[in-house]
């Protein structure tokens, strides 16, 4: 069975590294690898790849950044002609970002059945880009591998049939448990930093309701300042951020903090993993700082990863300023949210996808 593998942004290497590398060991599947170029930056993108022990993209189409909407329709206009040569029996797509939407579109249209890893869940805000993306990809699957049982439930509520709904785990979970040894041993980012361990914060923020807002993101940032008099923060600044700090006169506000670019994989999980607490929007950090058993506030309204509030180390804060504060100093005072790992959270995730696959025959 011919596989074509769509990354397109780099929180998608993470998920794709631990399914590429299990397809490769299995004599029953082709795994081929593209990469859109939805979020395209040489430098880090070379740096995840040989971190990772991904292969080398067998195609790319160099999208490039963009509005949403001009996003998928040039992802649309160069992934058809690949969809045509190459003929996969199979596309399979990982997360939310715009290239997974745009890639079970085009597969749709040509009746080639859709795969998605990590469906089902929901943030309930349909004013975020990715939970649209989310919904039309589940919608256009026939497989639908999910990470936490609310995802089941989320699916069977907008009536996907129970068969196409399979819980293995978090991919990316596999790929955190796998190079975190690594990670301790060889990162340096601590010494670069001059930073003690778990005396510091980490910071990432990089969502259009938290930055693009003037008044949002200075009330977030306000926050920041006044836990920065008793705890270093480390800000891991998104290019999009960046951008917003310039462009709304903020500078001022992030002269307490330690600004970085965004950093390889190992030293942000190295990073993460010695901090005190972590500040973030991501969905991704929320399920890797339960795994480090590291506490995470998560400065949104809502999120679409529940188990990492119940049971992981996450706790939702919204972005009031001093709800933000309260909670930061409750955890510098207690140490903050003890969590476990959410189930098949085992760094076997990718082992019980190929299985399945391994197994399935494509309608």
């Amino acid at each position: 069975m011919k596989i074509l593998n769509i990354v397109g942004a780099r929180p998608n290497f993470m998920k794709i590294a631990p399914i590429m590398e299990a397809m490769k060991a299995s004599a029953k599947i082709t795994p081929v690898l593209l990469h859109t170029g939805q979020h395209y930056d040489s430098n880090m993108n070379d740096v995840f790849f040989d971190q990772l022990g991904i292969p080398r993209p067998d195609i790319e189409l160099g999208v490039g950044s963009g509005g949403q909407a001009w996003q998928i329709a040039e992802t649309l206009r160069k992934f058809d002609p690949v969809l045509e040569k190459e003929s996969p029996d199979v596309v399979l797509v990982v997360g939310d970002v715009n290239a997974t939407v745009a890639c079970s579109l085009a597969a749709s249209y040509k009746k080639i059945p859709v795969i998605h890893v990590e469906a089902g869940l929901r943030s309930f805000d349909r004013s975020m880009p990715e939970e649209i993306n989310r919904m039309v990809t589940d919608r256009l699957s026939e497989v639908l591998f999910i990470t936490e049982t609310s995802a089941r439930a989320n699916l069977l509520n907008e009536g996907v049939p129970e068969d196409k709904i399979q819980f293995v785990g978090n991919v990316m979970v596999d790929t955190l448990l796998k190079h975190r040894e690594n990670a301790a041993q060889t990162s340096r980012i601590l010494d670069r930093l001059q930073l003690p361990s778990k005396q510091y914060a980490v910071m990432t923020l990089h969502r259009p309701s938290n930055v693009d807002d003037k008044e949002v993101f200075s009330g977030i940032l306000k926050a920041l300042n006044q836990i920065a008099g008793g705890l270093k923060i480390v800000f891991a600044v998104h290019p999009r951020t960046r951008g917003r700090i310039e462009e709304f006169g903020l500078e001022e506000s992030v002269k307490s903090l330690i600004l970085l670019e965004p950093q390889p994989y190992l030293d942000m999980v190295h990073l993460m993993s010695q901090a005190t607490m972590v500040l973030t929007d991501s969905g991704g950090i929320q399920e890797e700082t339960s795994v480090l058993g590291v506490p995470c506030l998560t400065v949104r309204e809502n999120t679409e990863r529940p188990v990492t509030i119940e049971q992981g180390t996450n706790t939702l804060v919204g972005t009031s300023p001093e709800i933000i504060v309260r909670e930061a100093e409750q955890i510098i005072q207690t140490g903050g949210k003890q969590g476990r790992c959410p189930e098949l959270w085992d760094g076997r995730a990718a082992e019980r996808i190929v299985r399945f696959l391994e197994q399935w025959q494509p309608r």
